[in-house]
Parts: C-alpha cells; sequence; structure tokens
C-alpha cells in the first residue's frame, strides 16, 4: 500500500481545502470520502428535471474583485475564482412576519439603514448607533484575530472588550426598542441556530458584517461546482482521491498518527491526518477511547449537538415571479421573538416555526430548466424528537410536518402548492444519513459561546491529528472552508518537526 504523507478523512467543505492546501504544498496528500461525490453539505442531487442545491443560501465573506473578502482570498489560491462564477446578491433578504411586518433590507450600509428607517422613523438614531457599533466591533475582532495585533489590549480594543461575549438581544436593548425592528436585524440568528438572547454579540456583528459589507453571494450551478472545482486542484497538484471508500480506523503509535484503516480493510501509512468528520466520531470512532485523553471527553461532554433541518427541496414548474417571489433570500416567522422561534425547533409540529426560502432563478436563471423555478425550504430542528419516533410512524409525522411548512409559505407566496412539479424532503434522520453527522447537525456543535473557539481549543490532543469543519468551529459555509486552511497550516507545522527530528 503506498504512503501518504496525510491522509484527509471526509471531502466536505474544510476537507477539500485542507488537501488542497497540503497538495499545494507539495505535500503527499490522499482524499478518503465514503460518498460518491465531493462536497458535503456543498453539493446537489437530481430529482426529474431539477438539480437541487443541498445546502448553499447565501456565501458569506467573498466579496469582489475591488472589495475582497477573508474567503474570496482564500480560495484565490486554489484559482476557484477562475473556475467558478460568483454571483452578487443585491439584497439581504426579505423578511414577512404576517400581519406584522414585510420588509426587505438590501446587500449594503446605507441601504439597510434607510429601509429600516423608512419603517421605523421614530428609531433611526438607534439603528444608525446599532449598524455602526457591529462595523466597528468587527473591525477591532479583525485586527486582533485576522490582523494579529502584537500590541492588542482591552484598552487598544474597547469595544471588543465590553461586547464580544455580551448576549446579541441584550446589545440590542441599549440601542433599539420596537421588537419588530430587533426581528428585522436579528433574523440571520437562524445562521447559527443561537437565539439572539444567547447568540454572542461578536459571532452576531461578524456574520452581520460579512453579508453587509462584502454582500452574500450565489455559485452559478451550485456549491457542487465550487466542490468539483476544489477536487481537480487537488488532482491536478498530485493529490489523489478515493471515493467510496470511508476511514473505519486513524492509526495511533506511542501516541501518534501512523495510519488510516479504510472500511474496505485497506491500511494506508500516513504521518498525519486532517479528519473533516465530527469530533465525537473523530475521537469515539476513528480513535477509540484509549488514544483519547480523558480531558478531550470532559470537553466532548461539555458540549451539545446542535440543530439539523426539516428542509423541502422544490421543484416549480413555473417562473418566481409568477408565485410573488422577488427576492432569493426569504425568512417567514409568526413571532418576532427568536427564543420562541428557537423553541419551536425542538418540536415536530411546524405551525409557526422559523423559515428560510430560497429562491436561486433570481441570482442564477440557469438553476433550473426554462419556464421553472428551484425552491430550497428550511426549517431548523433538532433531531431528538424524530430519533424517539417509532419507525411506524416516522413516514406519517415527515409528511404531515412538511405539509405544515408548505401550509406557512402558502400564506406568504398564495398559489405556490399548486405549481409543485418535484418535492424531496429531508428530516434530521435524512440528513444523518448523508452527512454522517451526530444528530444530523448542519453547524456542529450548539455555537453557544462555551462551544467556541474563545473556550474550547481547535487543537487535537493527538500528535499527527488535525481537525477542520463546522466540529472544529463556527458551523457555515465560510468558516469550515477555511478551516481546511487552519488544519492544514497545523499539519505543516507538524511534518516539520518531523522533518527537523530526523
Amino acid at each position: 500500500m503506498t504512503n501518504f504523507d496525510v491522509v484527509v478523512i471526509g471531502a466536505g467543505n474544510g476537507g477539500l481545502t485542507a488537501a488542497a492546501s497540503l497538495a499545494k504544498a507539495g505535500i503527499k496528500t490522499l482524499l478518503l470520502e465514503r460518498h460518491n461525490v465531493p462536497g458535503g453539505c456543498a453539493s446537489s442531487f437530481c430529482r426529474g428535471r431539477f438539480e437541487f442545491e443541498v445546502a448553499l443560501h447565501q456565501l458569506s465573506g467573498y466579496g469582489q474583485a475591488d472589495n475582497p473578502g477573508p474567503l474570496r482570498s482564500f480560495l484565490s489560491q486554489f484559482g476557484i475564482p477562475d473556475h467558478c462564477e460568483f454571483l452578487d446578491m443585491k439584497n439581504l433578504y426579505r423578511l414577512v412576519l404576517p400581519g406584522k411586518l414585510d420588509i426587505t433590507l438590501p446587500a449594503d450600509r446605507e441601504g439597510t439603514i434607510q429601509a429600516l428607517v423608512e419603517q421605523f422613523p421614530a428609531e433611526k438614531e438607534g439603528i444608525e448607533g446599532f449598524v455602526d457599533l457591529v462595523y466597528r466591533t468587527f473591525l477591532e475582532y479583525a485586527a486582533v484575530f485576522y490582523q494579529r495585533d502584537p500590541e492588542a489590549s482591552a484598552e487598544k480594543y474597547p469595544l471588543m472588550a465590553q461586547y464580544s461575549l455580551q448576549p446579541t438581544a441584550q446589545v440590542m436593548d441599549e440601542y433599539l426598542h420596537n421588537p419588530l425592528i430587533k426581528a428585522a436585524l436579528g433574523i440571520y440568528w437562524g445562521y447559527s441556530g443561537v437565539p439572539l438572547s444567547k447568540l454572542p454579540f461578536i459571532d452576531y456583528a461578524s456574520l452581520y458584517f460579512s453579508y453587509l459589507h462584502w454582500k452574500p453571494a450565489y455559485i452559478r450551478h451550485g456549491s457542487q461546482a465550487m466542490s468539483s472545482a476544489l477536487l481537480d486542484y487537488i488532482l491536478a497538484n498530485g493529490g489523489q482521491a478515493r471515493f467510496n471508500c470511508g476511514a473505519k480506523r486513524i492509526l495511533i503509535e506511542d501516541g501518534r498518527v501512523v495510519g488510516v484503516e479504510t472500511e474496505h480493510g485497506d491500511v494506508i501509512p500516513t504521518k498525519a491526518v486532517v479528519s473533516n468528520a465530527s469530533s465525537i466520531d473523530t475521537y469515539v470512532e476513528l480513535l477509540g477511547e484509549e488514544h483519547v485523553p480523558e480531558e478531550q471527553f470532559q470537553v466532548l461532554g461539555g458540549q451539545t449537538v446542535g440543530p439539523s433541518s426539516l428542509t423541502l427541496y422544490v421543484g416549480l414548474d413555473c417562473e418566481p415571479h409568477e408565485v410573488g417571489i422577488t427576492d432569493t433570500t426569504n425568512f417567514i416567522v409568526s413571532d418576532p421573538d427568536t427564543d420562541k422561534q428557537f423553541a419551536s425547533m425542538s418540536r415536530l409540529d411546524t405551525s409557526d416555526d422559523y423559515l428560510l426560502l430560497s429562491c436561486y432563478n433570481l441570482d442564477d436563471p440557469q438553476a433550473s430548466p426554462p419556464g421553472t423555478s428551484q425552491v430550497s425550504i428550511v426549517n431548523l430542528k433538532y433531531a431528538q424528537p424524530w430519533l424517539t419516533l417509532p419507525p411506524s410512524e416516522y413516514h406519517q409525522a415527515k409528511f404531515k410536518a412538511a405539509d405544515g411548512v408548505l401550509n406557512r409559505v402558502e400564506q406568504a407566496f398564495p398559489g405556490l402548492r399548486s405549481h409543485i412539479e418535484e418535492i424531496e424532503v429531508a428530516t434530521p434522520i435524512t440528513h444523518m444519513r448523508y452527512l454522517n453527522t451526530p444528530g444530523g447537525a448542519i453547524y456542529g456543535f450548539d455555537q453557544y459561546a462555551k462551544n467556541s473557539n474563545f473556550f474550547v481549543s481547535p487543537t487535537a490532543p493527538i500528535q499527527g491529528l488535525a481537525l477542520a469543519g463546522a466540529w472544529s468551529g463556527p458551523g457555515g459555509f465560510q468558516p469550515s472552508l477555511m478551516s481546511g486552511g487552519s488544519a492544514a497550516r497545523a499539519v505543516k507545522r507538524y511534518l516539520q518537526q518531523l522533518g527537523e527530528g530526523k
């Protein structure tokens, strides 16, 4: 069996960018993936005449050629901007609270402020002050953690010191009064899965700044195009990949990585491993508790598995405007209170849930055949209620839940149901099966402050092992893609140390 310097387990976002980074450095790299295509969440599947986007709704941190974001700069080293077309969205989103609020926020600072002030003129000063705080706090954070200011201190960066770990709802209360404004500015909480009462303000500020300053982006032909381009780069730079080939064990001797055993029984000698699997699976299944320090299991015991989703993939036999869809990203909620929205995630019932409807055709007319539309409806749900269902009740519960979602969507977009040509429903159980993550979690662990890298180190306690993906840090496309670069840097440092020790 061929030896490799590094084996990367999992071809999700973090695994792909880790393998690309390592191949770029001339390190002999093998990528293992249990599925038959690369991408994980960044992939697509076909039903009828539609090719559905699995998970990408809005890509953050990409930016434009004259205003590049960190993700664009990162992906440029692999030539991705030359092989994929990234499309700017003109709006952040439309938010609909039936009978209470219907507002669309443009994807620029002044436009968002203007749209909010038009709806809530009495709170103009608070709106402007809050958006300004978001910008200034994030820029302080960036100076400390991205630019690595060696003279960083609480005195030099007072906003970061004061606000970083404060709950976002508490910070909003200093500036805003009307609950509907808080709903309009806070609806992105679902991109972390944590309500505003528990979402650290620095996470909110990072998220909102990334979309407002660099604009949300979509990839023509979907995220599968980016995953395939990354794979092409890996192969073109000497890396290898095996699909339909999952990892069974990471082999350890004397406390360091020495190989990987595949599910087919092959043993691959290697000096290091990047695991894009969940940290739970990495430590419990791939390594085994005999090789993991007790302290690491104590860390895992203090973390909780984040939400999955009830997702409806819908192909319509009409164009978006025919059912009133005029924005790519649409949020539908029945109550402005994010704690109430969050509570619905632990129930099978879908009558008052937080919904995200994305229609990709508005930015990419080629997202579906001419005269049709591709729509994705996401309803964040924890897996536990689904895991406790008797198998005999699963399908009835699945279609009842989907029917409830469609009833809600029909209120905002009348006539949509009558135009459904194709539909696929994925529950948390479905996501468990296809993503191979605990609880079908899409963001990794719950994104509470206690689970963040402020308090939990992403460094693995095994020599030659690095972690990539949402389970080692923040969830979402931008963080998981960039995590592969961090994992690759850790592995390169380790390999250099091995070389110096010879």
